[in-house]
């Protein structure tokens, strides 16, 4: 596996895997997709799925998944993890309207021309520069697919208490507690919203909830921290977490692997 660390509020991973990949597992971001090499094969949402090279999959977030080889000779993609905040600000930009997250309940996206546009997006960001106006462009790029495959996002409006600015601020509290626990009662403080009226807003911009998110990037920071060679111990207590034990159960819950098995496959670029 090579992979940056998420910049700009985008991930980009490139990997080759034979037999199994990952165990179930779920992210709080978008994960596009792209097969290149090989049969890829996961179950999502109760189904089995397929994806053959040049096919295009489109993973919404917080929704369980795992990973394997359809054949012998393996598998290879290139995969975007993009935040889905940045896709919701996107969304209603093209859209010209408040309109929900876009889901697309063909994981594998089978429109010809909906696969074309979204490929392009993904094989433009591999090859782009990094730089903060290329990723603007590629938001708007994939957000214009994604609205493209689930045509509902423009019919459906949001509800009208959505106080984006508070939702802001406990993601933006959240980022800088990276080796904690937070209490419900911190972000009640930053926010002035109830925990379950923040739950509710928080899950339609980001697409999952705050503990959820605070676990994403308590994880983040323990993955930075492997790619050093720390010793799982040590980054399990540095991330805030109870154990190792504790630790390796989230992290294999979270990305599919071991953080052993991950610390030796992983490269960054």
């Amino acid at each position: 596996m090579h992979s940056t660390d998420a910049e700009d509020g985008v991930e980009f991973l490139e990997a080759r895997f034979q037999g199994r990949a990952y165990h179930k597992h779920r992210h709080d971001t978008y994960a596009i997709c792209l097969t290149i090499a090989g049969v890829q094969g996961f179950s999502y949402r109760g189904a089995s799925e397929v994806s053959l090279p040049g096919q295009v999959v489109v993973l919404h977030p917080d929704e369980e998944h795992d990973g394997y080889a359809g054949t012998e000779e393996g598998f290879g993609y290139r995969i975007l993890y993009l935040d889905p905040a940045l896709i919701f600000e996107a969304v209603q930009t093209v859209c010209g309207c408040a309109c929900p997250l876009p889901f697309v309940r063909t994981p594998v996206v089978m429109n010809q021309h909906i696969n074309q546009h979204l490929s392009a997006a993904i094989m433009g960001a591999f090859h782009d520069t990094r730089e903060s106006l290329a990723i603007d462009s590629l938001m708007v790029h994939v957000a214009e697919g994604l609205i493209e495959a689930d045509p509902c996002c423009k019919q459906a409006s949001l509800p009208r208490h959505l106080d984006v600015a508070a939702v802001k601020r406990a993601q933006q509290f959240l980022d800088t507690q990276r080796t904690r626990v937070v209490r419900s009662a911190e972000l009640e403080a930053v926010t002035g919203l109830t925990r379950y009226d923040l739950a509710r807003q928080f899950r339609l911009l980001h697409g999952t909830s705050p503990y959820r998110y605070l676990l994403m990037r308590r994880l983040d920071f323990a993955r930075e921290q492997l790619a050093q060679h720390r010793s799982l111990a040590e980054v399990a207590i540095e991330a805030g977490f109870a154990d190792q034990a504790h630790f390796s159960r989230m992290f294999k819950a979270t990305y599919g692997m071991t953080p052993a098995r991950y610390s030796t496959l992983h490269t960054y670029v």
